[in-house]
C-alpha cells in the first residue's frame, strides 16, 4: 500500500508521526476558515504532546529499545516519539488523549474539548485514506471523536456545576470523609450512587439539587470527597467528571 510507512525497528519511520500530522495540517488549512484550523492546529499539537509522553507505554521490546536509544541521545541526536515513529502508532494511542490527556492534563473550555474529538474523528479518516491506518483502528477512533465531540464538553459542565454545589456543602467531621475516584453507579430522582474505586464502596444517595443527578451518567467517573453532611452522605469538594 503506497501509504504505508516504512517501519522498521532499528531505524526512523518515513514519514514519522510529526511529517504526517504536519501533512495533515497543510491539507486542511486549504480547506478551513482561520478561526477553524486554529482550533485544528491547537487539538494536533496537543496530540503530539500526548504521543510524546505516554505513548511509549505501547511499544513493544525492539521499539522501546530504538526509542530509548533516541529519546536518551544527547543533542541534535535526541528524538521525541513523534519523530521516531510512524503514523501507525497515532489512533492506538488516542483513547489516552481523549479520554486521559484532555480531561486530566489540559486546562480547555467546552469549545477545545468539543474540537478535540471532532480533529480526531478527521484525523482518523485521514490516516485510512492515506494507507496510515487499519479499518477497525479507524472505526474505533472515528466513534471514540464521536463521543468525546459530545461528552468532554457535557462532563467540563457538569464538574463545574458539581464544584459550584459542593463549595457550598458545610464539611462534616474528617473520620467521615472519603477521597477517591468515584464510578457514577445509579441515579435515580434527585440523587446519586457513588461507588468509590479504591475500595469499592458504595456511598449513597447524594442528594442533587434540580437537573444535576439527570446530567450525572451511569458510567462516569467523579474524582473528589464525599462526606457527612447532617447524616447524609454528600459531595464536598469535586476536582473532575471523567466520561465513559
Amino acid at each position: 500500500m503506497p501509504g504505508r510507512t516504512a517501519m522498521t525497528t532499528i531505524g526512523i519511520a518515513s514519514p514519522t508521526i510529526a511529517e504526517a500530522l504536519a501533512q495533515f495540517l497543510a491539507e486542511q488549512k486549504q480547506r478551513l476558515a482561520p478561526k477553524t484550523f486554529a482550533q485544528y492546529e491547537r487539538v494536533i499539537e496537543l496530540l503530539q504532546d500526548s504521543l510524546n509522553r505516554y505513548a511509549y507505554q505501547s511499544l513493544d521490546e525492539a521499539q522501546s529499545e530504538l526509542f530509548d536509544g533516541l529519546y536518551n541521545a544527547k543533542g541534535d541526536d535526541h528524538r521525541e516519539f513523534c519523530e521516531i515513529f510512524g503514523p501507525e502508532h497515532i489512533l492506538p494511542n488516542v483513547g489516552e488523549f481523549l479520554g486521559y490527556f484532555m480531561v486530566r492534563k489540559v486546562i480547555a473550555g467546552k469549545d477545545l474539548l468539543r474540537a478535540a474529538g471532532t480533529v480526531t474523528k478527521k484525523l482518523a479518516r485521514w490516516l485510512a485514506d492515506k494507507g496510515y491506518a487499519q479499518p477497525e483502528e479507524v472505526e474505533d477512533a472515528e466513534e471514540r471523536g464521536a463521543s468525546a465531540a459530545k461528552d468532554l464538553p457535557e462532563a467540563e459542565e457538569l464538574a463545574s456545576r458539581l464544584r459550584d454545589f459542593a463549595d457550598r456543602q458545610k464539611r462534616g467531621g474528617e473520620s467521615n470523609e472519603v477521597e477517591d475516584q468515584f464510578l457514577i453507579t445509579h441515579v435515580e430522582g434527585g440523587e446519586i450512587w457513588l461507588e468509590g474505586m479504591l475500595d469499592g464502596r458504595e456511598l449513597g444517595p447524594i442528594a442533587l439539587p434540580g437537573d444535576l443527578p439527570h446530567r450525572c451518567k451511569v458510567g462516569w467517573t467523579v474524582s473528589g470527597v464525599v462526606g457527612r453532611v447532617r447524616n447524609k452522605w454528600a459531595l464536598v469538594e469535586v476536582w473532575n467528571v471523567y466520561p465513559d
